[in-house]
């Protein structure tokens, strides 16, 4: 029964990391996109 625990805990940090490591790389993306849209903005002046 121990082990079934433990093995559900290191799940779950395992899923809470993936999930901090996911929204990272969501904000990464938005910066990105950020970047994108500021340069073709100031390409059109």
């Amino acid at each position: 029964m121990r082990k079934i625990i433990a093995l559900g805990m290191i799940a779950a940090a395992l899923a809470v990391s993936a999930c901090n490591t996911v929204a990272g790389i969501g904000r990464d993306v938005q910066a990105a996109g950020r970047a994108v849209t500021n340069g073709s903005e100031q390409a059109k002046r």
